[in-house]
């Protein structure tokens, strides 16, 4: 039985998006799928809406009649800055403002560790500490974060952020072997982030049951949350098939890996 009437899912076009509109079509009767990329043609009981999400218009009314949204949307790695402002900062902005001028109740922002990715690999830490953040991209999810807590205190409406790790089908180097999100995992955590009765406004991580862990995800357990999966499988794969690395990169120092390492993008 569906949850929902209509469930919104922003970034269809993406790898994500492409996952998750198979896996979430069961929990409301009409999935409607947006991009500013060509979506795949509409199925039963789906809608595609193309649309910018820097369109303030567009999204007003991509967001009419909706229950819930799933926001994947957004530059999904480190741009320019004005491409980050345009996708992720503006466009989020007018997503909430759409679901504010709509009556929507709840959002599932797509965040990312790379708020939180200059923290040291040595220290494990939890939903609650500050800002980190290792790019613009990080920067973004950041305000992400910051903008859906302001739009819950404020207007009421509920959201989680979930700081994705590394959300692949399987890991490929070694860090992921701490931050790998199965895809059949990143389903099940969406999927308990629409359903939990109440969610208020919470930050919880994207991860699987991994052996090795960076983040402590308690605060993921009252969604009911409980991953399956984990890159332990993969393990001895991955150390054999990649070096080890040398402690003294930034990229193996802290958290976010290599955007920690990188130079300003548009240098």
């Amino acid at each position: 039985m569906p949850r929902f009437e209509r469930l919104l899912l922003t970034g269809a076009a993406g790898a994500l998006g492409t996952e998750l509109r198979r896996d979430l079509a069961g929990l409301a009767r009409v999935m409607r799928l947006s991009d500013r990329e060509p979506v795949s043609p509409a199925k039963a009981g789906e809608e595609v809406v193309r649309c910018d999400l820097a369109d303030a218009d567009g999204m007003l009314a991509l967001t009419e009649d909706v229950d819930a949204v799933v926001h994947m949307g957004g530059v999904s790695r480190e741009n320019t800055f004005a491409n980050i402002l345009e996708s992720n900062i503006v466009g989020l902005y007018n997503l909430y403002e759409g679901c504010r001028k709509n009556g929507v109740g709840r959002v599932v922002f797509a965040s990312s560790n790379h708020a939180i990715g200059f923290y040291p690999r040595t220290r494990t830490i939890d939903a609650s500490v500050p800002h980190r953040p290792d790019s613009f991209y990080g920067v973004s999810k950041a305000f992400g974060e910051d903008l859906s807590r302001y739009y819950f205190d404020k207007y009421g409406i509920e959201t989680v952020c979930l700081r994705i790790g590394s959300c692949f089908p399987e890991p490929v180097d070694r860090r992921m072997l701490a931050t790998w999100l199965s895809y059949p995992d990143l389903a099940r955590l969406v999927s308990r982030s629409l359903l939990a009765p109440q969610v208020g406004h919470m930050v919880v991580y994207g991860m699987s049951d991994n052996l090795e862990k960076l983040w402590d995800n308690t605060m993921a357990s009252s969604l009911g949350y409980v991953p399956k999966d984990s890159a332990e499988t993969y393990r001895e794969r991955v150390e054999a098939a990649t070096p080890v690395p040398d402690p003294r990169d930034p990229a193996v120092r802290f958290q976010g890996g290599g955007f920690t390492a990188a130079g300003h993008f548009e240098d």
